[in-house]
């Protein structure tokens, strides 16, 4: 993984997160004209080749716009009442401008739960990666009709990088109504001192954080900076910029102030450094020959090569994967619970669905979510041909 800062194009799979001040006028509601822009932005992105999710904000500020709400803080029911209206009218916005480039929108709302529980995790980090590779663009946003203070994330910088770890993005950018990281808030500090590049996220970068800058913004610079630790360390490079000017990513493109933060390493090595340190897996698969030469060549392992399945497991946990000769050789993520692992294993992946009753996934456990642990000899993927789809094994 670089750690310098390259053009947008370049990146595989990037998260936009834009905030509720770029998309919602207080007064007179959507800003159709940018948001047409901010879509003809992301169209130029898609034409490259590069993959795009986008995080945004904006429904309890459209709906408490439709609803006539007063100015000031909102009470949780007012919020969650807005949130019902404006979502509408977000999604309907997001998907008529999108398709003035032919591109399908779908939306997905998630929870604190949906990124904090593995099974709920799994699932919807499925539904997402399945409308990528539909060339579809995910509007995601928190579903505030139902979450709570207590189970919420309360800004949509740290679900937009919980949202790229989840997803391997490579590049988070949040667009909101600053354009990087100052040491100290500018509109406070006439000294304050941009920042380019920001090698880590160290105290001193921390203590730079500001508040939320108005009243549509939960977050403020202290979010956006809780954003970078969580998408840096997975590995996930980070851009702050303005989202103020027409045609936002063209502007970072062409070389609008914003402040780059490096990743610590690749998101896939990441995410698979994690899944080889788990201490006690929960299970085994013990596979064959064939399965075992399949997974060393970065291929899926799918039912057929699985030879017995032990311990009680349920599905995103942890699991050993061991050879023919007894030997773990690779650890992964159950891609199913262990009373339905044993059901199929042995069958092919056409027969999952008459066995279990549905069409479960092709994969028991999937090149995405495994590395190959031992022994000498084994590699890790990379993940740099992850988009070229499902292998069986």
């Amino acid at each position: 993984m670089t750690k310098t800062r390259k053009p947008l194009q370049k990146y595989r799979r990037v998260v936009i997160k834009i905030g509720s001040a770029l998309l919602v006028d207080r007064k007179s509601g959507l800003k159709k004209a940018w948001l047409d822009a901010m879509c003809a932005d992301i169209a130029a992105l898609k034409a490259k080749g590069v993959e795009v999710l986008v995080v945004s904000s904006g429904a309890i500020a459209l709906g408490r716009t439709v609803l006539d709400l007063p100015a000031g803080a909102l009470k949780l029911e007012e919020s969650q009442a807005a949130a019902a209206v404006g979502q509408i009218a977000l999604a309907r916005a997001w998907s008529e401008s999108l398709s003035t480039d032919q591109i399908i929108a779908g939306q997905v709302l998630l929870t604190l739960g949906d990124t904090e529980e593995r099974r709920r995790y799994l699932n919807a980090r499925a539904t997402i990666n399945q409308l990528l590779k539909l060339g579809a663009v995910p509007i995601i946003n928190e579903n505030d009709t139902v979450a709570t203070t207590e189970i919420r994330y309360g800004d949509n910088d740290r679900l937009a990088a919980r949202v790229a770890t989840m997803v391997g993005a490579d590049l988070l950018v949040l667009l909101s109504d600053i354009d990087g990281l100052y040491t100290a808030p500018p509109h406070l500090d006439p000294d304050a001192r941009f920042l380019d590049t920001i090698a880590e996220i160290t105290p001193e970068i921390e203590a730079m954080a500001g508040g939320a800058a108005s009243e549509l913004s939960r977050g403020g610079m202290r979010t956006k900076i809780d954003a970078g630790k969580i998408a840096t360390t997975a590995g996930c490079a980070m851009i702050i910029a303005s989202g103020k000017p027409d045609h936002p990513l063209n502007a970072i493109e062409c070389g609008a102030r914003s402040s780059w933060f490096a990743p610590a390493g690749s998101p896939v090595t990441a995410r698979k450094t994690w899944i080889a340190g788990q201490l006690l897996p929960a299970g085994t698969l013990i596979i064959d020959a064939g399965a075992e030469t399949a997974l060393r060549s970065g291929k899926s392992l799918l039912p057929a090569g699985v030879r017995q399945v032990t311990g009680s497991f349920s599905r995103g946990d942890t699991i050993a994967i061991l050879g023919a000769a007894g030997r773990e050789i690779a650890r992964g993520l159950a891609g199913y619970d262990a009373d339905e692992a044993r059901q199929i294993a042995g069958k092919k992946s056409a027969e999952i669905a008459e066995i279990l009753g549905y069409a479960g996934r092709a994969a028991m456990v999937h090149r995405d979510d495994l590395v190959m642990t031992g022994p000498a000899g084994a590699r890790v993927d990379d993940g740099r041909d992850e988009r070229k789809g499902e292998v069986h094994a």
